[in-house]
């Protein structure tokens, strides 16, 4: 049908597409109602990754993610109200393709790999590389988005957003960090603060050289003041905001500077077993 129907809009949840609808910002010539299609729904984890199908709600991410995908957990909370979350879908948001969208940072800062399906072939892609533009993906007419596959976590995550209020808002800067131990590696993601959503490549690449060649990871010795601090100053400037409604360019760097920071000392303290 998808491939019959190229022009249609596919509705899973339905949150995203109503609110443009009401708007006056869409006016679809058909969709394509998915919310009744089993597959893609469901949540399976196999060799150390789970893969969390693209009608999966954010209430069911909350429920069943909590150790597999802390980030992606606290960013579902985040999301509008029980209703909301009840209806709206990790897929949907991938499908609105918004800078803003809450679940893109822990994704991204996880390494998160997109399922895609057309009648004729099935390809993966990697989360950096599946938004092309503001509200624009690699998806192509043809395709619909059928799971998300991440690696579960070796080591804490952590997001956080600025907004007049903690939920039900749509995020001024948003920032997500994961590490994963096991490896040594350091995942970022930054969102509302650029045309796409952004991994901070520069900070992650900082925070990995400090943390093997001061062996931290071994000892996990509190960190010093200024690499939190450089590591805050790399974050903001891997951003590339503008100003909107909701806030000017200069203060999501300095929000995001803020939000790295913070991040930081929470999700290494957790590693070291010290308080939050």
């Amino acid at each position: 049908m998808r491939a019959e129907h190229e022009q249609a809009v596919a509705l899973q949840g339905g949150t995203d597409v109503y609110v443009e609808v009401n708007f006056g910002r869409l006016r679809p010539v058909s969709l394509l109602d998915l919310t009744r299609v089993d597959e893609l729904r469901g949540i399976a984890r196999e060799n150390g990754t789970v893969r969390i199908g693209a009608g999966s709600t954010y209430h069911e991410m909350i429920e069943n993610l909590e150790k597999d995908a802390p980030a992606l957990v606290i960013a579902s909370r985040t999301v509008g109200s029980p209703p909301i979350r009840n209806r709206g879908t990790i897929g949907g948001n991938l499908g609105s393709a918004s800078p803003a969208g809450d679940c893109h940072p822990p994704l991204l800062a996880a390494g998160a790999t997109i399922e895609i399906a057309s009648a004729n072939e099935t390809r993966l892609v990697p989360v950096e590389d599946f938004f092309v533009a503001p509200k624009r993906s690699v998806l192509r007419p043809d395709e619909v988005i059928m799971a998300v596959h991440v690696e579960r976590a070796t080591g804490p995550q952590s997001f956080s957003k600025v907004g007049v209020r903690n939920a039900m808002v749509i995020a001024v800067c948003s920032f997500a960090i994961a590490f994963q131990s096991e490896s040594g590696r350091v995942g970022t993601g930054i969102g509302s603060a650029g045309p796409v959503p952004l991994r901070a490549l520069e900070a992650e690449r900082f925070l990995e050289g400090h943390l093997a060649e001061s062996r931290r990871w071994d000892t996990a010795a509190p960190l010093e003041e200024s690499v939190v601090a450089r590591f805050g100053e790399l974050v903001a400037a891997g951003a590339r905001p503008i100003d909107d409604v909701r806030g000017t360019a200069p203060y999501r760097r300095h929000a995001l500077g803020v939000l790295a920071r913070r991040s930081l000392i929470w999700c290494w303290n957790e590693y070291a077993g010290r308080p939050r």
